[in-house]
């Protein structure tokens, strides 16, 4: 979500004067009103505002496990991150010419992580988000994925985004140590408890909240980078604080904030390219595995599509009836950008919001990507420094995100509509109380074509819904019918 609300600068509607130089023609700075100056600070910001997700995806990725027990290295994951934000930022930004910058999404690597990796191995799991980008691309390539869009009805949608939105609050909450799991031997049927015992305690906790404070306090107040600076903010309190105090390592988690003797490495490669297409399937089987692409799909579909519509809108680069020319061009690279991220293993890649505090800034052309893709290769260079942020000055971060895409969705959700309001809510709540996105997806388009139908109003269900909704019917069936 954008940590910068500023206002766009206007661009004068009057005929744009004549491009200076080939360069200019290119990227049409002057013909969308900007200059480089202001490409170039809009880049900035962009980065500022989503440079948190080279810190928090190797967390979410590094701490799952697959179903051998190996977990992804840290280090080699800040590269991945950050080679993948790079290349795919550069492409939109020299191809496409937008300011729409890319990586890691947050919300479809909980579901590498913590749905299809636990079936199987990580080159399995980031061979099926590859996939998803091959059948983004195809629905891109064949004019499908606009019509495949306004299958899902609005307030569906939008209870996905939210539940995502909640899950990513819930798994902030986990790995920070601010919820735990209730041990069985407690016989409750609570499942989750304060921080331990029922308490708050430790130095690192303390971390997380004054994290969580200092988020929400930096974008109440609208400040460009705000995410990103609390995540450095609360990194120096950390490293201060277990310098000076006798804290348990194992209460900090995976990461032990310590600073790294040598602050600049040559960047580790070995995940580029681990990767199994469809090795997957034969772990879980042909229609799990279907599901779970379906389900890194719809992660990354929707939430693109609105973000690439919602920065050009904001960067005014619409015409008269609201749309963007080269869309399909934009849609296209996007698909490029999730297949990459699996080829990467660091997740599905794909458009950022936080691209917005570029626009804010003045950005109107994909030379702010370019600016933005070359800090990203900077930071290839500074594993060492990266891989110091513990999970408690990271994970505020995703109690802000979840916030923000719950504040920006919940009131577009049509309360009085019961046949989308009933399925959206069930969809947004079985996200986090199963742990998992493909079970909230599934009932949510169960229950929407079953309360349609029953409503009398069978025929305002798109054919792609039943078709779905029967698959989903069929999955949850799958174990009473002996077929797992």
């Amino acid at each position: 979500m954008s940590t910068s609300a500023t206002t766009p600068v206007d661009v004068n509607d009057s005929p744009p004067p004549a491009p200076k130089n080939g360069f200019d023609r290119y990227f049409k700075i002057t013909e969308r009103g900007s200059t480089i100056p202001r490409e170039i600070r809009g880049g900035l910001a962009t980065f500022f505002a989503m440079a948190y997700i080279i810190v928090l995806n190797p967390i979410i990725l590094g701490g799952a496990k697959d179903m051998y027990g190996h977990q992804l290295d840290n280090a080699q994951l800040v590269t991945a991150t950050a080679l993948t934000a790079a290349f795919t930022t550069l492409l939109m930004g020299v191809i496409g010419n937008v300011p729409i910058a890319c990586a890691a999404g947050l919300g479809v690597n909980t579901v590498v992580a913590l749905q299809l990796a636990p079936r199987m191995s990580w080159p399995d799991a980031m061979g099926m988000v590859v996939l998803a980008g091959f059948v983004v691309m195809l629905l891109v390539a064949t004019g499908l994925r606009e019509r495949v869009m306004n299958a899902v009805p609005y307030g569906l949608r939008k209870g996905i985004a939210i539940g995502i939105g909640l899950f990513i609050l819930l798994v902030g909450l986990v790995d920070s140590g601010f919820v735990t799991r209730m041990p069985d031997a407690a016989q409750t049927t609570v499942p989750l408890q304060l921080g331990t015992g029922g308490h708050l305690l430790g130095w690192p906790v303390l971390v997380f909240v004054l994290g969580v404070l200092l988020t929400l306090a930096l974008i109440l107040r609208k400040v460009p980078g705000a995410i990103l600076l609390s995540i450095v903010a609360m990194t120096v309190v950390a490293l201060i604080i277990n310098a000076v105090a006798d804290i348990d390592p194992m209460s900090w988690g995976l990461t032990v904030p310590s600073w790294p003797g040598n602050p600049v490495s040559s960047p580790d490669f070995s995940l580029i390219g681990q990767v199994s297409l469809f090795g997957g399937f034969e772990k879980v089987g042909i229609l799990t595995g279907i599901l779970f692409v379906f389900t890194v799909l719809l992660s990354c579909f929707f939430d693109a599509m609105g973000t690439i519509m919602g920065v050009s809108e904001e960067a005014h680069l619409t015409d008269e009836n609201g749309q963007m020319p080269g869309m399909n061009k934009v849609l296209f690279i996007d698909g490029v950008a999730v297949a990459a991220g699996g080829a990467s293993s660091s997740s599905a890649t794909t458009c950022f919001v936080e691209s917005t505090a570029g626009v804010g800034e003045g950005a109107r052309t994909g030379l702010a990507n370019v600016v933005t893709g070359v800090l990203f290769a900077v930071a290839l260079f500074l594993t060492p420094v990266v891989t110091m942020v513990p999970s408690q000055a990271a994970t505020p971060a995703l109690v802000a995100v979840g916030f923000m895409i719950l504040a920006g969705g919940i009131r577009e959700i049509d309360w009085d509509d019961w046949t989308i309001a009933i399925p959206a809510f069930i969809t947004m709540l079985m996200m986090p109380f199963t742990y998992s996105i493909t079970n909230g997806i599934g009932m949510g388009f169960i229950s929407f074509t079953v309360l349609r139908v029953v409503a009398g109003r069978a025929k305002e269900v798109p054919v792609a819904m039943y078709a779905v909704a029967a698959v989903f019917v069929f999955y949850y069936l799958m174990p009473a019918l002996g077929l797992t």
